[in-house]
């Protein structure tokens, strides 16, 4: 027997297309990671300010907003077209940054304004890469794919954080930038490969219409989709209350809190993310025994429970363990996520649903910009309670709301 068979994991690498995704997606990510730390470190240093930090945290997700747009452009020219249009981006603004910190001209004013150039691209990255799992995987191997395919951003959350961490300490901003650069570089030579022909279900019409009309048709379709609306509504939640305390604000954590340099941080960072690629290495093995809301539900009630744990402790070590059990519990809340919607959603609304679901990570940008004062006024312990308690109460609303569609065992969102 062949390796692929004898592991179930593995299962969607006979499909050719994903054996050029997944690695392209991969390496995407670890430079996202591996920006992350060099940009966001020397904005803090730059200007000795949580508020600047959280700022530009949130300027990375700006394109949150035209995401829908990102899903529509898809729909109608390829989403592999697009995909590699938004890394040839990358790669440009990333050769700009390298420009500046290898010339000593990089301040937080052209690294604020390259942040949002990148900020209008990379949030639509994951939409673009669970479209072309959904279109080129059977139903069969979804759950496992999307398992696997997680990897790839967690991974980059161990690798990114401490290969970014490490480079700059030992090399300088700039020539990190030129790790960046090529691993971008890459990425995109790779999603040339990736499959390019939409796989259309008898009976779907074409895509006619204004895109102002796909919009509002978007829009329609999950509001009258109970599960969806769910579905969405937990995701907004958790980008505003429990992402912003394992993300950006860490950088303040490891300076602040437990007195760590740069390479302090990355281990934070990579804690999370170790939990992260645990929990999606888990799912990608047995997610065919997953009920997926159920599964969704309980773990994002954990997630936050660990991030109000995590709110309160002062010991780097210690919070490192709670940054691993948490990670681990975010990957059984979002992978499940992102499989309910690709179930659920008619293929003709796919693209359109997908790009409304990244609107939800708008949520993450808005918790960010609203912790950096109260972190500042009332210290990280009591935002991260506020934050955590918060998104308990909520958890419970939509689930107690929403219970026939999310808990049900005979529910199609719990169809293992």
């Amino acid at each position: 027997m062949s390796l692929i068979a004898r592991v179930p994991a593995l299962a969607p690498f006979r499909i050719r297309s994903f054996r050029f995704q997944w690695p392209a997606d991969l390496l995407a990510s670890w430079a996202f990671e591996m920006e992350g730390v060099i940009l966001g470190w020397f904005v803090l240093v730059a200007t000795e300010s949580v508020l600047a930090l959280a700022v530009f945290g949130s300027l990375q997700f700006l394109g949150t907003l035209i995401s829908p747009l990102f899903g529509m452009a898809g729909d109608r020219f390829g989403y592999r077209n697009l995909l590699c249009l938004m890394r040839a981006t990358y790669v440009a603004v990333a050769l700009a940054l390298m420009v500046l910190f290898l010339t000593g001209l990089a301040s937080p004013v052209p690294v604020f304004v390259l942040a949002t150039v990148i900020g209008l691209v990379r949030p639509s990255d994951i939409t673009l890469r669970n479209l072309l799992v959904g279109e080129t995987m059977p139903a069969d191997y979804l759950m496992r794919a999307m398992g696997v395919s997680r990897t790839t951003a967690d991974s980059a959350r161990v690798v990114g954080a401490l290969s970014g961490a490490a480079l700059v300490a030992a090399l300088g901003s700039g020539l990190a930038y030129v790790a960046v650069c090529a691993v971008y570089a890459t990425s995109l030579a790779l999603t040339f490969g990736v499959g390019i022909k939409r796989v259309r279900v008898i009976g779907e019409a074409p895509i006619h219409g204004s895109p102002l009309q796909s919009l509002k048709e978007s829009f329609a379709y999950v509001w009258s989709t109970p599960v969806v609306r769910a579905v969405m509504l937990l995701a907004f939640l958790v980008n505003f209350a429990a992402y912003p305390l394992v993300g950006s604000l860490l950088a303040y954590v490891a300076r602040d809190i437990y007195g760590l340099d740069q390479t302090g941080l990355g281990w934070l960072l990579a804690s999370f993310a170790g939990g992260a690629l645990l929990g999606s290495i888990v799912v990608s093995t047995h997610g065919a025994r997953i009920r997926p809301a159920r599964t969704m539900i309980a773990c994002t009630l954990a997630w936050f429970t660990f991030n109000l744990a995590f709110s309160w402790v002062e010991q780097a070590l210690l919070g490192e363990a709670i940054l691993f059990a948490a990670g681990l519990v975010q990957s059984f809340c979002m992978v499940p996520m992102a499989v309910i919607i690709l179930r659920v959603t008619e293929p003709a609304f796919r693209g359109r649903v997908m790009g409304v679901r990244m609107l939800a990570v708008y949520g993450l940008p808005v918790g960010l910009l609203l912790s950096g004062p109260l972190v500042e006024h009332a210290g990280f312990a009591a935002t991260g309670s506020l934050y955590s308690l918060l998104g308990i109460g909520f958890t419970l609303l939509i689930a107690v709301r929403w219970r026939a569609e999310l808990w049900h065992a005979t529910a199609p969102a719990n169809v293992r």
